[in-house]
């Protein structure tokens, strides 16, 4: 049986790298990006089962990723989880806004991370 992909979006190495393994741990294939500009066509190519973005990126606008994710009918479903260091009220609505499914702490993502995971994949 082939595993279900990731796709994480991320810039800092920890805790990127801490989501990539924690992923793993629970049995997800994972592509790892750097480049929010690439998300859209990355997700097409690879078709992922959902998408793990820090949204914060020193390269791009990571909602900018997002919303072409949504844009293309290929990847408008695929659920996104977004997590920054704080997640105040302008941030959560710009995120909602751009399209991603969810936005958490930094610190709940990792420690909960099977939790959100159950929560996305949630078929409606």
């Amino acid at each position: 049986m082939v595993k279900p992909l990731a796709l994480v979006l991320f810039e800092k190495l920890i805790p990127g790298s801490q989501l990539v393994n924690r992923l793993q741990d629970l049995g997800y294939r994972v592509t790892t990006i750097s480049d929010p500009a690439a998300l859209a066509d990355t997700a097409a190519e690879a078709k992922p089962m959902l998408v793990v973005a820090d949204l914060v990126s020193s390269k791009s606008d990571v909602r900018a990723g997002v919303r072409q994710l949504r844009a293309n009918p290929a990847t408008s479903h695929v659920p996104v989880i977004a997590y920054a260091k704080e997640t105040p009220a302008d941030l959560q609505a710009a995120a909602r806004d751009a399209g991603v499914t969810f936005l958490v702490t930094e610190t709940a993502m990792l420690s909960h991370l099977a939790q959100f995971l159950e929560q996305a994949l949630l078929v409606e």
